[in-house]
């Protein structure tokens, strides 16, 4: 009977001891409360509780990721969009995420969402296309603030995609397109004044060296002839172009001298001065006596008799 006993209190003991007994892996952390009270945080490793009068809490404190399922959002220039992000966070103290915050796994996740939704709300809709690791990282400011307290780090915030509106992708489009456009016509403007610029130097050293024309045309000839076609092509030297030129050139330069003439009033002047003293010339020479003089009053008659004539 006493051995019996014996055995049956190895076995209450043995059963309690186990009971006692705990081991946490290396990314566990144990939180124990002795009558109610936190006590202290046990593990990684093996411990023992009291039973019954010891309380253990696991807490995991690996990184964990919260995916923020996709919400409407207007942003600061009035466009609906619909974004979803991705967040990491890890416990840094297991008795603040135990003791502090009920469910700390909620309250990350609600913190994360209304922030998220705040903070596209202060922003432009270009800003959150081009600028988004400005907002990753606020709202990684602001969700680990509030999540401090809770003895929860915050380690990175991902904004996984953003949903526009169709009319709005349109607009975009057509946007995107004409800024392409402009710069074409910007990049094309600019080739053709280069291209502008190098063909005056090229003139003007061909002007200074006729052969070197002589040559282009030669060439030129070479490249119609390396394609099979049938253009005929009429060769003209080049002295009757520049030949054809400086009489162009002549006859453009008298017209100028004959309008210049018939508007310059000082060369009337100068003929008028010159018929008057020929006509002086002419009054001062000797009169010829074998010529008979004619009165003024005088009037002769044609031979046919139709008319008078006055002669002074």
């Amino acid at each position: 009977m006493g051995e019996f006993a014996l055995l049956i209190a190895a076995g209450i003991a043995a059963a309690i001891f186990k009971s006692g007994v705990r081991v946490d892996r290396e990314y566990e952390r144990g939180v124990m409360f002795r009558l109610g009270r936190f006590q202290k945080i046990q593990g990684p490793g093996l411990y023992f509780t009291v039973p019954i009068i010891d309380q253990k809490v696991q807490v995991d404190i690996r990184t964990k990721t919260v995916d923020i399922a996709p919400q409407e959002a207007v942003t600061a220039d009035s466009v609906t969009i619909k974004i979803n992000a991705v967040l990491y966070y890890r416990i840094i103290d297991p008795m603040k995420a135990i003791s502090r915050v009920e469910n700390y796994q909620m309250a990350v996740y609600q913190a994360s969402m209304t922030t998220l939704r705040n903070i596209v709300g202060q922003h432009n809709l270009d800003d959150m296309l081009q600028s988004r690791d400005k907002i990753n990282a606020k709202v990684q400011e602001i969700v680990d603030e509030i999540t401090e307290p809770w003895g929860v780090e915050i380690e990175r915030v991902e904004l996984k995609d953003v949903e526009i509106p169709i009319s709005m992708q349109r607009a975009m489009a057509k946007e995107a397109e004409a800024a392409r456009e402009k710069r074409a016509r910007l990049i094309k403007a600019e080739a053709e004044q280069e291209a502008s610029k190098l063909l005056s130097q090229a003139a003007q050293q061909m002007m200074e060296n006729p052969a070197a024309l002589e040559l282009r045309r030669l060439q030129m000839l070479t490249e119609i002839g390396a394609e099979n076609n049938t253009t005929t092509l009429v060769m003209i030297p080049s002295d009757i172009i520049s030949l054809a030129k400086e009489w162009s050139t002549a006859a453009q330069h008298s017209n100028i001298a004959a309008l210049a003439n018939q508007l310059n009033p000082a060369q009337h002047v100068e003929r008028l001065n010159a018929a008057t003293s020929v006509a002086q010339l002419n009054l001062s020479a000797p009169v010829d006596t074998q010529q008979p003089l004619i009165s003024p009053n005088e009037s002769t008659t044609s031979p046919q008799g139709q008319g008078n004539n006055n002669i002074t």
